[in-house]
């Protein structure tokens, strides 16, 4: 079984059923909509379903050896097209050049594929192309139309399609995939909390800076719970100078969000080690919720949670962060 394979049966069981059981039947549709969230494999499951209509070798499963599959994976193979945005969106001319493309004759193989990424970008002249196209597709054509925003689709678009629904990532899952890369514990299971896709979370458990940002974002709690008066100290010194923008202050926000959280799973009685953010801070975060109530832990998230609000509404950062910091503190302290 072939890594990609494997993949898919974990992440995506049910597209790939629905994948192998058209390819089993021969019933193959012409014109295919993947959408989900971001790092859900969409592409990669588009690039799997092209090698599977066009490997030289028989079965569903495609060998990833052969001419074809090779070429596919270079991105050279003369029957499959992939579309991306040209620059902030996708233009008719590019969508009149792939009529055009696809006018001709298979090159090489009884099937011609073409894969549009980031489909819901299409202008609305492109989009009209594209409709013509799908509403007379050719016998030996099939489209793959890849989006994270069906919602921004012409209805007409998205009813020529057979959905394929990307699942978002199960946090423990993720955080396992990254162990396997060779990510920390630690640094997988907070960044699986943050995120569901996978080359993001990858890039954020591997970043020195985000390294640093979880280890500033725990001293503030710490300097919250042990002595307060500090934490505005801690603050001017540490934080400011490392959350620069509004965009990171969003990010150490979230950081400081799933702590809480954390808390509040222990105190709950829902907490492990498994499912925490922070699990290498279990013994804190028990001792802390020895000393606090759920009363105070539910006031603190909402606190954090109308930050984020006033953030987005753009409220200084460092005003932000200090009407925050007077807020948090109280909540809970060691006797």
């Amino acid at each position: 079984m072939s890594d990609i394979w494997k993949d898919l049966n974990e992440l995506q069981p049910i597209v790939l059923k629905m994948i192998t059981n058209g390819l089993a039947k021969g019933r193959v549709a012409h014109a295919y909509l993947l959408e989900g969230d971001p790092g859900t494999g969409k592409k990669q499951t588009a690039l799997y379903f092209a090698k599977s209509l066009l490997c030289e070798e028989e079965g569903i499963m495609p060998c990833n050896e052969c001419s074809n599959c090779r070429r596919i994976d270079s991105g050279n193979h003369p029957d499959v097209h992939i579309v991306e945005p040209d620059g902030l969106s996708i233009k008719k001319q590019q969508i009149v050049f792939l009529q055009q493309e696809f006018s001709k004759t298979a090159v090489e193989a009884n099937r011609k594929i073409y894969i549009i990424n980031h489909a819901d970008k299409m202008t609305a002249s492109a989009a009209n192309s594209l409709l013509k196209f799908l509403e007379e597709p050719a016998a030996d054509t099939v489209a793959l139309l890849l989006t994270e925003q069906a919602q921004r689709m012409l209805p007409t678009i998205i009813s020529r399609c057979q959905l394929l629904s990307f699942k978002p990532l199960p946090p423990d899952l993720l955080k396992n995939k990254l162990i396997e890369k060779e990510v920390s514990l630690p640094m997988a299971a907070l960044v699986s909390r943050l995120t569901n896709n996978f080359d993001e979370a990858f890039r954020l458990g591997t970043e020195e800076w985000f390294a640093q940002s979880r280890k500033i974002v725990l001293k503030l709690y710490e300097v919250l719970l042990k002595n307060p008066l500090e934490a505005m100290v801690k603050l001017q010194e540490d934080f400011n100078g490392h959350f620069k923008d509004k965009q990171q202050v969003s990010l150490a926000l979230d950081l400081l969000l799933l702590l809480f959280k954390d808390l509040l799973s222990i105190q709950t009685g829902n907490g492990n080690e498994q499912g925490l953010a922070y699990p290498d801070q279990l013994a804190l975060l028990k001792n802390t919720a020895l000393h606090s109530s759920i009363v105070n832990t539910t006031e603190q998230i909402t606190a954090i949670l109308e930050a984020k609000r006033k953030l987005d509404a753009n409220m200084n950062p460092q005003l932000l962060m200090e009407q925050l910091v007077l807020k948090l503190q109280g909540g809970a302290s060691f006797v």
